[in-house]
């Protein structure tokens, strides 16, 4: 009985290890995403206040109208590009740039 609680508790825990690590695995590739293909315009803290964000018209992600966005919508942008904005559905998978915009999610916060 001893032997089998200390198995079950070794599977749970390498579970729980497991199921916790893409996780944040896909947070480091989504920053490291945002770093590179959106930082330059909208900042490290997504408020496009940088220099060539104000010049584009580059969102603040905090702001009411972009936080009003669907996930969809957000997609969609990223995708296919609006104004000035690139788009990055040939240079991005639809899972890169699904995780990306839940992590701009985070920095409208």
């Amino acid at each position: 009985m001893k032997t089998m609680i200390i198995h079950l508790f070794t599977v749970a825990t390498l579970l729980a290890v497991v199921l916790m690590t893409p996780s944040s695995a896909l947070a480091q590739s989504a920053a490291a995403t945002y770093k590179a293909k959106c930082a330059g315009c909208h900042g490290a803290d997504g408020k496009g206040s940088t220099a060539p964000g104000k010049a584009l018209g580059a969102h603040d992600f905090g702001s009411d109208e972009v936080t009003k966005m669907s996930d969809a919508d957000l997609i969609q942008i990223v995708t296919a590009g609006k104004n000035k904005m690139p788009a990055y559905g040939k240079s991005l998978k639809d899972t890169e740039i699904k995780d990306l915009v839940a992590y701009i999610r985070t920095l409208g916060k």
